[in-house]
């Protein structure tokens, strides 16, 4: 029995040493591709996509919103998934109500089909027009505009008239629901990344 307790240890102690070793080269491969600024592409690749920028920067440019903002709003909706549906029912890359997106085709002037939500750039269209939408509406406070989005524009006028808040407000801890705090933290907070990662392109 001590042999074999023995033994065990030392397939326990070779295994240690192995994952040690492989640990160190992750750490070591890691610095160096930093080094070479290959988590630049790595980021801009797996963690930060920018598809159908085109789309996005075409639309953004019409509307005068930002793109890396419109990007960020894809990026937390639907992980830029084209034909995504939540269990509410929101359609799309920048997850648009069918409702919505019909009161949005009438103040276009246009017909609507909800088939084409599916269709990145229909969405991307209506998306922006939205969120342009919703930036009028809110006196250009990107922190309200994107409440709205998550949560709802009803909500938060009701919320700014209990808590006396006006279109300056800039509190996103205040906000009283959870998922719409932690919504607009992440978008501004990718925005920012969009825009370290692709302004200079």
């Amino acid at each position: 029995l001590k042999g074999f307790g023995g033994s065990a240890w030392c397939v326990r102690y070779r295994c240690c040493q192995d994952l040690g070793r492989l640990l160190r080269l992750l750490v070591v491969g890691t610095v160096i591709l930093v080094a070479a600024g290959g988590w630049t592409e790595i980021a801009r690749t797996y963690i930060y996509p920018y598809t159908y920028r085109s789309a996005i920067e075409e639309n953004a440019a019409a509307h005068r919103i930002d793109p890396y903002l419109v990007a960020a709003v894809i990026k937390n909706e639907s992980k830029f998934q084209p034909t995504v549906r939540s269990d509410r029912g929101a359609v799309g890359l920048m997850q648009l109500m069918p409702q919505t997106a019909e009161w949005i085709a009438w103040r276009m002037e246009e017909p609507f089909a909800e088939e084409t939500l599916e269709e990145p750039a229909h969405n991307i269209r209506y998306g922006v027009w939205y969120l342009d939408a919703l930036e009028q509406e809110f006196g250009g406070n990107d922190i309200l505009a994107l409440a709205a989005y998550n949560a709802g524009v009803g909500n938060v006028r009701d919320w700014m008239e209990r808590n006396h808040w006006t279109e300056d407000f800039d509190d996103i801890d205040a906000i009283p629901y959870p998922e719409t705090r932690l919504y607009v933290r992440r978008v501004l907070e990718d925005r920012e990344r969009y825009k370290r990662l692709y302004e200079d392109e």
